[in-house]
């Protein structure tokens, strides 16, 4: 239907845009873009208002203060952490796997591995995740005491390696270069540096330079990890089959 022109003698204003209608979700879905975007250290309860056209105020009714809403965000990049039904017979596959999928999980969000450090989990998906690692090891025969010792060296491990991770990208980014092009040219640099040691000195450093820096952080985290489930391993066939009752 064609509009009808207003009549030029009536005055009139335009309808605003309807205000966004606030809620938690929508702060953290925000929030976590923010991050995603450009960073931890943009994330601010300002940074999202602005983000959201509203003032930092109106946020405070949903997220107590900038602390929750980054716990809210961490929170949300664990729930994309698929986790398993324990298997008993491979239950050391299965922790493999669930530990390959968050350090992928956490690649994928910037440096929100960051909040993880020093952080116990309380809220429901880092609840999810520990109960589900700790469901996995004791089904797998692993004494409960040795497995919640693990929880907590697991989460670390993830935790940092995605961190320093997270670190060489926000060095990439600043670069203006392509992470291919970043990380030849970087590893290049510490590869010639070694090699130009005094070998007199360091004999053991230069002739090794090649397996110094050939592997990439992927094969370096399942190295650590192989190595701490081997270990994990040997508890649970010291322990035999009765402690899996």
């Amino acid at each position: 239907m064609t509009e009808i022109p207003v009549p030029p003698w009536r005055k009139t204003r335009r309808p605003s845009a309807p205000r966004t209608v606030l809620s938690r979700d929508l702060i953290v879905s925000t929030g976590l873009r923010i991050l995603d975007a450009e960073g931890l250290d943009a994330l601010s309860m300002r940074r999202v208002a602005q983000e959201l056209g509203t003032g930092p105020a109106s946020l405070y009714a949903h997220v107590a203060n900038k602390e929750e809403l980054l716990d809210l965000i961490y929170d949300e990049v664990i729930g994309e952490i698929r986790i398993p039904e324990p298997e008993p017979e491979r239950w050391l596959e299965q922790l493999r796997e669930l530990l390959l999928e968050a350090i992928r999980v956490f690649g994928a969000h910037a440096d929100i591995a960051r909040v993880g450090l020093a952080n116990i989990p309380t809220t429901p998906n880092a609840l999810r995740v520990a109960e589900g690692q700790l469901a996995i090891m004791i089904a797998g025969g692993v004494p409960p005491k040795i497995a919640s010792l693990m929880v907590d060296r697991l989460g670390l491990y993830v935790c940092a390696d995605a961190f320093e991770s997270s670190l060489y990208m926000n060095r990439q980014r600043a670069s203006g270069k392509d992470v291919a092009s970043f990380l030849e040219e970087t590893f290049g640099q510490i590869g010639a540096f070694y090699r130009a040691l005094p070998a007199d000195r360091f004999p053991t450093l230069v002739a090794h330079v090649d397996d110094l820096v050939a592997a990439d952080d992927r094969e370096r985290f399942a190295f650590g990890l192989d190595l701490m489930l081997r270990g994990l391993a040997s508890y649970a066939a010291e322990a035999g089959p009765t402690s899996k009752d």
